[in-house]
């Protein structure tokens, strides 16, 4: 039987699926499906206790995020999500390193509503994106705290139009330490708590 430990180890040297092989792609797929056959949560959604908190992934199909690594002259750092249950929020962040005084951040900042006890449909609103040292960037809990209070970056910040960014995601399997969702557009996502 594949495990949780599995899974992880699986994962380890793919650089949060960068790297992965075809051959690694489809164990992983296997591994994570065997995991959420396990899902020791059966209402993910109101497990608030869990769900709530900052995330770290681990791996991801998602080409969206893949590709963030391939920006000319800089490599992707940790990506997080950020799930603020009390507000109906989440936080995406990548942190981007490169040349010396380059690090950046890509962010998005959503809703998400539940649609049943697994789905959650997300409403994306905001972007920020631009140099850490200009955004004054240190962690994603004190970044989250500044976008809550309303704070202006000196990056590139726009809101996002409510008809032109909404998805769902699915979350397939939960527990303490270990998420895994999957969204509208068959992406796969293996977080741990951060």
């Amino acid at each position: 039987m594949m495990t949780k430990a599995y899974l992880i180890n699986a994962i380890a040297s793919t650089n949060r699926g960068i790297l992965a092989t075809e051959t690694e792609k489809q164990v992983i797929l296997a591994a994570i499906a065997n995991l959420e056959d396990l899902n020791p949560t059966p209402r993910p959604v109101e497990a608030v206790h869990l769900l709530n908190g900052n995330w770290r992934l681990l791996y991801t199909t998602s080409i969206g995020l893949l590709n963030l690594d391939r920006i000319p002259l800089s490599k992707v750092g940790q990506i997080y999500q950020c799930i603020r249950v009390e507000t109906n929020s989440v936080y995406n962040i990548a942190e981007i390193y490169g040349l010396p005084l380059l690090q950046g951040l890509v962010s998005v900042a959503a809703k998400f509503e539940v649609v049943s006890e697994r789905r959650v449909k997300v409403k994306f609103e905001r972007s920020i994106i631009g140099l850490k040292n200009l955004i004054g960037y240190s962690n994603p809990e004190t970044f989250i705290q500044q976008i809550e209070a309303g704070k202006k970056f000196t990056a590139i910040d726009f809101p996002i139009k409510s008809g032109e960014q909404q998805g769902w995601l699915d979350i397939t399997y939960l527990d303490n330490d270990l998420r895994i969702g999957r969204g509208n557009e068959g992406s796969v996502f293996v977080l741990t708590k951060a």
